[in-house]
């Protein structure tokens, strides 16, 4: 890729066929590509995308990361670890109040030596500056998105298709469908530029993750205004519109982080077949949004499908009451 990058995590991401799985649903051969196991702080996709957002803060000279995200934040989790990893300062925004007890994602953050600054509510929005004016002064803090979501950090996953690419012909794949877990824009945006630029042409499939709440377009746009900034960067002439983002809004009726029947019983079906652990908020969505599709022959019969994991299992550790069997 055209910009630099610090090495983080441990690439190539297996590739595998889901053996059982394919059996279990006889029409498809099913694939996973297991970004679960990048290697940062017990993996996942964000991993990609901070190396390219660390090497910018180390460039611009920067003594501090700040973030922002919910208590189960694999976002934030895997910031702290890569700051640990380089030197710097971190500092996580967490919306909500704090809890008595740190699980999951979040206990591993503070773990990894994060200073944790919780909001005291869910607004949409952060409003980084008024967090850093309380830092110390002197300090040059670099600000990462929600989710890594910008073009810096998407560049990750354009290199991670030209990764997939690779294995896909060392394999002899030839994929037909793709499907991944879209919440803050940016995986999604950094594979559809990656399709472009690497010539591959099947369809993805992206579940939303987050609940509507009347705004229908709003994860579209921000893919969207991605896709536009990227196109400069990696040189594609093709002109992008808002009909050439796919959304798939069949799985979030209840909002992000609400774990349902939906989510336990793909989380359960995965872990009993292949022995492979997904997370409550988003990979357990896109997994059943998958089964969902093929249980019900929504896709051309014969066809190969991926699923792109991109981690999460601490999160495992804060729903264990409704995941536990009595």
């Amino acid at each position: 890729m055209i910009n630099k990058k610090h090495q983080l995590g441990f690439f190539p991401t297996p590739l595998h066929k889901l053996s059982n799985l394919s059996k279990k649903y006889p029409d498809y051969s099913i694939y996973i590509k297991r970004d679960d196991q990048t290697g940062l702080a017990s993996g996942g996709n964000k991993t990609r995308k901070l190396e390219y957002l660390i090497q910018q803060a180390l460039d611009n000279k920067c003594d501090a990361v700040v973030t922002a995200g919910a208590q189960q934040s694999n976002h934030c989790r895997q910031t702290a670890a890569a700051c640990a990893q380089v030197g710097l300062e971190c500092h996580i925004i967490v919306k909500g109040c704090e809890p008595e007890v740190y699980q999951g994602n979040l206990l591993l953050s503070q773990l990894l030596g994060a200073k944790i600054h919780f909001t005291n509510d869910y607004a949409k929005e952060i409003d980084f500056e008024a967090y850093i004016s309380h830092f110390d002064k002197g300090k040059k803090v670099y600000i990462v998105p929600i989710g890594g979501s910008n073009i810096t950090g998407a560049l990750g996953y354009v290199d991670a298709v030209g990764e997939l690419k690779q294995q896909l012909r060392e394999q002899n794949i030839q994929l037909d469908y793709v499907f991944i877990a879209s919440s803050s824009g940016g995986t999604q945006a950094g594979i559809m530029l990656g399709m472009q630029l690497h010539d591959l042409d099947f369809e993805l499939i992206p579940i939303k993750i987050d609940k509507d709440n009347g705004e229908q377009c709003t994860l579209a746009q921000d893919v969207l205004s991605i896709v536009k900034e990227g196109q400069k960067i990696v040189q594609l002439d093709k002109k992008f519109t808002l009909a050439d983002i796919p959304i798939n809004r069949n799985y979030n009726q209840k909002d992000y982080g609400i774990m349902t029947d939906n989510e336990i019983s793909a989380i359960n079906e995965l872990a009993l077949t292949e022995g492979i652990l997904l997370d409550p908020v988003y990979t357990g969505r896109a997994f059943y949004g998958m089964l969902d599709c093929l249980k019900n022959n929504k896709l051309k019969p014969n066809s190969n499908v991926l699923f792109w994991h991109t981690g999460g299992l601490p999160a495992l550790f804060d729903y264990a009451n409704g995941l536990c069997k009595k």
